[in-house]
């Protein structure tokens, strides 16, 4: 079996994620997070999708990701347009996936050099 050697040169990595837990590197984290290559924001208020609001969002546009990789939580859930329509007319992309679909998604986009950024609802 042929192996290949991981490039991913992002300081912050998703190295694995379940239900109420996400390992940033070495780190477990037991509540939301917001992550982008080069920076970590684990001090997220919202736990869950029903607690979104727009000003939550306001890290991201900072970060100026080229896309938003929203997790819902365990299951797929759409917040409101408005929590999020701000991020469009920064020109910021934004998907919409529950947590686990949103780690892997970061982490393929990371290792092929991507500006992305993912906020990532722990319930």
């Amino acid at each position: 079996m042929s192996l290949t050697l991981d490039e991913n040169s992002a300081t912050y990595q998703i190295r694995a994620y379940q239900p109420g837990q996400i390992q940033v590197n070495d780190q477990f984290f037991v509540h939301s997070i917001i992550i982008a290559p080069e920076k970590l924001i684990d001090t997220w208020a919202p736990q869950m999708i029903d607690e979104l609001k727009c000003e939550d969002l306001a890290a991201v546009i900072e970060l100026h990701p080229t896309i938003l990789l929203i997790g819902t939580g365990h299951t797929l859930q759409f917040p409101k347009l408005e929590i999020y329509g701000d991020l469009i007319n920064y020109g910021i992309g934004v998907e919409i996936m529950n947590t686990h679909a949103a780690c892997r998604t970061y982490n393929v986009l990371t290792a092929e050099g991507r500006n992305v950024a993912a906020a990532l609802l722990i319930k």
